[in-house]
């Protein structure tokens, strides 16, 4: 019931990726809040209105996955094991955000600066539009240090709780988030229920991936490094995944960052300001799968131990 589907997703997400030809449940949930966007946000209550979408669009996720689960598993197991496997492969981001990074790194380096820069800007939401080299690898490794939790430990941490009904909820919060969830005039009162959401849903989230971060490239003083740095982030939690990675890699993060034409001072993670490299990146990937594997193992072991004594 819950490793079949787990193994047979990540195994999926291995090999396939993020198919753009296939269609993809987060597309549909996208439209969605574009959609109550354009409709809701504007005249008086926007918090209000903002509020009941947190609420109502996850809540609404969550039942309709639960009633597929329940009939899939009705018709059979081996039903039930296909449509949660599909699930579980659209839960998980890790082969697509290693590929994405990736592509920034080949773009910058075959097609200079300014490809580099346009690249960079597909996934990320800061302007990349004065970026330099160096700062476009540390944008790409940030990126791939707090996605790592986003979007690959904490939708395994809700299927681990609740199954694939709870990992696609998880999944509606985190992209109202990344769409709504800022600080700026439109956003300011709209967002703020679902940046406070996915704030609280993410929080133990960040902390286990530093944690298996730390367990697959421990150096010693690296748990300390990471509690004293996490905690300086903006973010609630960004800062733990983020100080994990620059721990391991000796390398500092944050700076000033621009977000819709304003910028934004966050405090450096670490104290070695030197120039990263393919090297780093290629670290990066490492401990970005390793992590992966060993949180699906974990999740796997606990089921199993569960079913045996319980």
């Amino acid at each position: 019931m819950v490793s079949i589907p787990l193994f047979t997703g990540y195994i999926l997400d291995m090999l396939l990726g993020d198919p753009r030809q296939l269609p993809h449940p987060v597309v549909a949930f996208g439209k969605l809040i574009a959609f109550a966007e354009r409709k809701w946000n504007r005249g008086k209550r926007r918090l209000w209105k903002g509020g009941l979408i947190a609420f109502l669009y996850p809540a609404g996720v969550g039942f309709v996955c639960w009633e597929i689960a329940r009939v899939s598993l009705a018709f059979n197991i081996w039903y039930y094991y296909a449509v949660a496997s599909i699930f579980v492969f659209y839960g998980l981001a890790n082969c697509s955000l290693i590929e994405e990074s990736r592509e920034v790194i080949h773009t910058l380096e075959k097609q200079g600066l300014e490809a580099g820069r346009k690249r960079l800007s597909w996934i990320v939401g800061r302007d990349t539009s004065t970026l330099t080299t160096k700062e476009i690898y540390t944008a790409v490794l940030e990126t791939m240090a707090e996605n790592l939790s986003d979007g690959v430990i904490a939708p395994l941490f809700y299927y681990a709780l609740g199954g694939f009904p709870a990992m696609m909820a998880y999944k509606m919060v985190n992209t109202l988030d990344s769409m709504i969830g800022y600080k700026d005039e439109r956003y300011r009162l709209f967002g703020r229920c679902a940046a406070r959401l996915d704030d609280v849903l993410n929080f133990i989230p960040a902390r286990l991936t530093a944690l298996f971060m730390a367990l697959i490239s421990y150096r010693p003083g690296l748990l300390k490094f990471i509690l004293h740095y996490g905690r300086k982030h903006a973010s609630p939690n960004s800062g733990y995944p983020e100080a994990a990675l620059a721990g391991i890699l000796n390398c500092r993060f944050g700076g000033t960052h621009v977000y819709h034409g304003m910028p934004v001072e966050k405090p450096y993670i670490g104290d070695n300001p030197r120039n990263l490299n393919r090297r780093d990146l290629r670290r990066t990937i490492r401990i970005n799968q390793g992590v992966t594997f060993l949180s699906v193992a974990f999740i796997s072991l606990c089921a199993y131990v569960s079913d045996f004594y319980f």
